[in-house]
């Protein structure tokens, strides 16, 4: 055990900063899983939590004042119900801040999805006007208890009385409205009523979803929400955030574990020697393999401790999403455990894969073998034989080139042999050291191969990092390439008219264009869940969908759907569907597929006109605005509302992108981690080339080759893989981040066809940078060994 100890010690001194990039590269790797696990426990474990104390109900349904509700209670699979409660479409405002809400009439505080609340406390019988307002709602108006609430358009107040969470629909502006519970005579003229059913068995939600349809009419239904669209909302962008760490941070974890595999390789071949005198003092195959792997063992171990304690210690301190969901996740039961289990998985795939390498060490022989003498790649080629000869192909030049100083064939200026009269030929000379380089690099096959593959992999992995950069560049910066054109949505009184509502947005000079629309729930063929049915634009001016597939809708009854919605009712561009909306069937043939990044893409959009024919009294119920270029979204709102008078709700139009602005960060922090893995493997590879040059090197010295000459090979053989393996990063990486992306859109709804890699510009510079930089880590030491004394070089070779 001590000469053990004594061989790692001595080893660790040789190697210093490997041992570093080693155990830096580990706590990365490791600080990214945690950080992927808090993610995914942030995401589920809080509404999971609301759900479970405010016992909430699986399945919502919105309903006319006439349907009889009282059935539904004895439905199989029904638990207990919350409601009827009478409910009101209006809106709120405070401090000039407004937002679409949903008045919820309760008598008592509910026992099947019951309100938890945070701040203030519940209503209060001897107050009609107090409320109580959802979380994500009283967070986007800025209220707090005691706070008033106006309703435009009228002289009536309402006083805020508490804040509480709910497992229910979250807020959105323009999409979902807030909900907003008040005493019943706080309703006086309710638009219709909400019932909620919690069942026995959560699996079964479109089954019961059909069967209250079914009691109920068609008709009768306006909306149906269920716990599976809540949790899937309040999940949100932090599941996409957890996926990515999880994703980059098992890949780099692939590409440490390949890159030790490669390093301990590499060594093993430098230190036959040493391992034979091992041997032959009495160390045996066992003890030569735990040598190599407890010292890395040991390594990975600091590092994952080292993770695991900064992310315990200062991850809740990390400003934004990520901080929060740290404190988040250190509170949940399974935080201790992920926090051993992680680091110590990560330990354990880096082990094996020392393992394997170390296990090459435990074959060594006690007794060096004679090297063979020739090269296991072959030798050179003829190209390469002519080229060391310095000559490697002429090229014809015209009579233009006499007199200029062109050397001839025979080195003198004169025309060879066979050249035909009045023409001379070029001779282009070739560096032998990059011949020799290029020869070095990939004369031994398999293990060139392996070389060029660990190195592909990090910069792989950088390349779909860098996509997903990009992709979310695109949604900033080109909207409505991504599903929206609209910058502002526009919501008026039904007091106000059509047209003069469209010529007063029309009027402000910064706005491009005003698409009248309209949107409702529709149920889905089978009655099991309710879908987007939008009418925007007419056919003379058609709302600009971003279209994946297909084309455009012009004709009657023809329509275009999101990715959601086509899973939702298995269905393909080209189908004709059938919805119902109210009591009034609507059969639309899909002739396009847009990118819906809205409602998980359960939408399906036709223009106006043809939801008119089958409806002449629809009118509009907004208005998409799609602005000049330049102009300022809250500035034209501002504008809008003001010339309004309190008839217009003004509200900027989601970007999916906006929730994703801690991946920017967490890309960064992953390109940083897969470049010290590259950096790692580079390392390795020189090492390993310079210690193979070192038996050639009393070779090329003999046939005349300087220390300078010399360098170049090793720089030239460093530059030529890294150039392989970032031409092979590129072909490999570009099209699997496109598929990446594309197949996670197809899986939130938004749809395939977001994806955007990474311009030329970007990725020239960037291989470039890698090469070069390869080239220049490769100088130092092949420079250090071209000079070294005929002594060391003959012990070297012996």
């Amino acid at each position: 055990m001590r000469a053990t100890l004594r061989w790692a010690h001595s080893d660790l001194r040789t190697h210093r900063g490997e041992a570093l990039f080693l155990v830096l590269a580990t706590a990365g790797i490791v600080a990214s899983l945690l950080l992927a696990t808090a993610l995914f426990g942030y995401a589920t474990n809080p509404w999971q939590r609301v759900f479970t104390q405010a016992r909430g109900a699986h399945v919502w349904l919105h309903t006319d004042r006439a349907a009889d509700t009282g059935e539904l209670a004895a439905l199989d699979g029904v638990q207990s119900v919350a409601g009827p409660y009478p409910t009101a479409s209006t809106t709120v405002a405070v401090r000039g801040t407004r937002a679409s809400v949903e008045l919820r009439g309760t008598a008592e505080r509910p026992d099947v999805g019951r309100p938890l609340l945070t701040a203030g406390h519940w209503l209060d019988a001897d107050d009609p006007d107090g409320v109580v307002l959802e979380t994500r709602l009283a967070r986007a108006l800025l209220a707090q208890p005691g706070d008033a609430l106006t309703l435009p358009g009228s002289s009536r107040t309402l006083t805020v009385l508490g804040i509480a969470d709910s497992p229910e629909r979250r807020y959105r502006p323009g999409e979902q409205p807030g909900l907003v519970w008040a005493p019943s005579a706080a309703v006086p003229d309710p638009g219709g009523q909400v019932i909620g059913l919690r069942l026995t068995d959560p699996g079964e939600t479109d089954y019961a979803v059909q069967r209250a349809v079914t009691v109920l009419g068609a008709g009768a239904i306006g909306q149906v929400s269920t716990w599976e669209q809540a949790r899937a909302e309040a999940q949100g962008d932090n599941r996409l955030l957890g996926q990515v760490l999880g994703l980059f941070g098992l890949g780099a974890l692939l590409a440490a574990g390949l890159a030790v595999h490669g390093a301990i390789g590499t060594r093993i071949r430098g230190h036959l020697r040493d391992i034979s005198v091992l041997k032959a003092i009495g160390f045996t195959p066992g003890q030569v393999v735990r040598v190599f792997l407890l010292q890395h063992l040991a390594y990975a171990l600091l590092g994952a401790v080292a993770a695991a304690a900064a992310v315990q210690a200062l991850g809740s301190r990390v400003p934004g999403r990520l901080g929060d969901a740290v404190g988040v996740w250190q509170g949940l039961p399974g935080h201790t455990v992920a926090l051993f289990v992680v680091p110590a998985c990560a330990v354990l795939f880096i082990g094996a894969t020392t393992g394997l390498a170390a296990w090459r060490a435990g074959r060594v022989p006690p007794v060096p073998l004679p090297r063979t003498a020739g090269a296991q790649g072959g030798g050179l080629s003829v190209a390469a034989r002519r080229v060391l000869g310095l000559r490697m192909f002429r090229v014809p030049v015209g009579a233009l080139g006499r007199g200029r100083g062109v050397r001839g064939s025979d080195g003198v200026g004169a025309p060879g042999a066979g050249a035909s009269p009045g023409a001379r030929e070029l001779e282009v000379r070739v560096p032998p050291a990059l011949v020799l380089g290029w020869h070095k690099a990939f004369a031994r096959r398999p293990r060139s191969f392996a070389t060029v593959a660990r190195l592909t992999l990090p910069l792989l992995l950088i390349v779909v990092a860098m996509s997903a950069w990009t992709t979310i560049d695109r949604f900033h910066s080109r909207p409505e390439q991504i599903g929206l054109p609209a910058a502002l949505t526009v919501r008026a009184d039904t007091e106000a008219g059509e047209r003069g509502t469209r010529a007063l947005l029309e009027r402000d000079p910064q706005v491009a264009a005003a698409y009248p629309g309209v949107e409702v729930a529709a149920l889905v063929p089978g009655q099991t869940a309710t879908i987007a049915l939008r009418g925007l634009g007419t056919r003379e001016d058609p709302y600009p969908y971003a279209l994946a597939e297909g084309r455009r809708a012009h004709g009657p009854d023809e329509a275009v759907a999101g990715q959601g919605l086509l899973d939702l009712l298995e269905v393909e561009v080209g189908d004709w569907v059938r919805m119902t909306v109210g009591d009034r069937p609507q059969i639309l043939h899909i002739v396009g597929r847009s990118i819906e990044p809205e409602n998980a893409g359960r939408v399906i959009s036709t223009s106006l006109d043809t939801l008119r024919e089958n409806d002449p009294r629809l009118r509009p119920t907004l208005y998409q605005l799609r602005l000049a270029a330049g102009a300022d979204p809250d500035e034209v709102a501002g504008r809008l509302a003001e010339a309004g008078h309190g008839r217009l709700d003004v509200h900027a139009v989601a970007n999916p992108a906006d929730g994703l602005s801690p991946l920017r960060a967490v890309v960064l922090g992953l390109i940083a981690v897969l470049a010290l893995v590259e950096l790692i493997e580079l390392l390795t590879a020189i090492g390993g080339t310079v210690r193979e040059s070192e038996r050639d090197l009393l070779a090329l010295k003999a046939i005349g080759l300087s220390p300078r000459q010399i360098t170049g090979i090793t720089v030239a053989a460093t530059g030529c893989t890294a150039l392989a393996a970032v031409l092979l990063a590129a072909a490999l990486g570009l099209p699997l981040a496109h598929w990446l992306i594309d197949a996670q859109g197809a899986s939130s709804g938004i749809g395939a066809g977001i994806a955007q890699v990474p311009s030329p510009a970007l990725l020239v510079p960037v291989g470039a940078a890698a090469v070069l930089g390869a080239a220049a880590l490769a100088a130092v030491p092949s420079a250090r060994a071209a000079r070294r004394r005929l002594a060391d070089t003959l012990s070297a070779v012996a």
